[in-house]
């Protein structure tokens, strides 16, 4: 006779699969090292007896609940998808499952609120730890770890975090810009506040310096890292009366939106405008953007990585791991006249 739904517990249906609870616990959680027929046989087993799964219950059981956390501000952003992939590849080889928050979008008046709402409620009952991506910000009330990917600007974080060569990358795009003959050189910049956004704006006016170029502000927009704002920016730009020969934009997303308004107006990239963005997310290659990777997708993996660790009690190299740029020169970028 089947059991109360209620009832059933995993053990009885380890019991009746002739498995172990560890094997049924990670055909509940779609580990790859199990057997097509042993997962076969523990789901014909579970629907038969009518066993529910029930992570809210589990957390209450246990002190481990063997869930992470991932709080994001938009999941529909190349950038982000891009982590989620890195993050869902090191959740597939470990023991934990993922819980995925958003916060919104981008451009939200509460986002520090909501980031502390939900970093309070996963990780003071639900999860083991969070993920935390381009959080606004700067401290959190936890029990439970935190792992940040790209922060808010601070000297000495006060949580472990996974950053790029920001500075680097944008001044290997710099460069390239200056040696292709550029001297009139647009920026349209990052979300305030973020470490990404200063490091690559400081690497903007460090590049220019050291050719003894001077600073023109009106060659500099304050962006979010959005294509909607970047075309807003781009538009700002080239309706100067001498326009930028090219633009840095502080990412890829931003980059798009650059392309949408010199299309618009009839500007030719790169014939009439250079353009090197950063992120080098997957749509940049078919745009043929010239741009920076910062490997988005390890970014992902090594922050969870880094709260597995945390959340087993071992201790991090560093609370800080730095991941290296690298400048992909594509199709969007092209020398002035007379430059060879």
């Amino acid at each position: 006779m089947k059991k109360n739904k209620q009832s059933v517990t995993i053990q009885d249906v380890a019991r009746a699969a002739g498995v172990s609870v560890s094997t049924v616990s990670r055909v509940l959680n779609t580990k790859e090292d199990v057997s097509t027929e042993t997962q076969e046989n523990v789901l014909s087993v579970i629907e038969e007896l009518g066993y529910t799964y029930n992570l809210a219950a589990r957390s209450m059981r246990s002190n481990k609940k063997n869930l992470i956390g991932l709080i994001m501000p938009d999941i529909g952003y190349p950038f982000t998808v891009e982590i989620m992939s890195g993050v869902n590849q090191a959740i597939a080889e470990s023991e934990f499952d993922l819980l995925v928050y958003t916060t919104g979008s981008f451009r939200k008046i509460d986002q520090v609120s909501r980031e502390k709402k939900f970093v309070s409620l996963l990780n003071n009952s639900l999860t083991d730890g969070v993920i935390i991506v381009l959080p606004v910000a700067g401290e959190f009330s936890t029990k439970a770890p935190i792992v940040s990917i790209e922060p808010l600007m601070s000297s000495k974080p006060s949580y472990p975090s996974v950053q790029t060569t920001n500075y680097q990358g944008a001044m290997d795009a710099m460069n390239y810009l200056l040696e292709l003959g550029h001297r009139r050189i647009g920026h349209i910049s990052g979300r305030e506040n973020l470490e990404s956004t200063y490091r690559r704006l400081e690497a903007y006016h460090d590049a220019l310096g050291k050719r003894g170029i001077p600073i023109e502000e009106e060659l500099i927009v304050t962006g979010d890292y959005t294509t909607d704002t970047g075309a807003i920016c781009a538009r700002q730009l080239l309706s100067l009366d001498k326009p930028p020969t090219a633009i840095f934009a502080s990412n890829d997303q931003t980059a798009m939106g650059v392309y949408q308004i010199a299309q618009q107006r009839g500007v030719r990239i790169p014939e009439d405008l250079s353009l090197v963005g950063f992120d080098n997310i997957t749509e940049s290659k078919y745009l043929k953007l010239t741009t920076v990777d910062q490997f988005v997708y390890k970014t992902g993996l090594i922050a969870t990585q880094m709260l597995i660790k945390l959340i087993n009690g071992e201790e991090l190299e560093s609370p800080i791991r730095l991941i290296q740029t690298q400048l992909v020169i594509r199709g969007s970028c092209q020398a002035l006249p007379g430059i060879s």
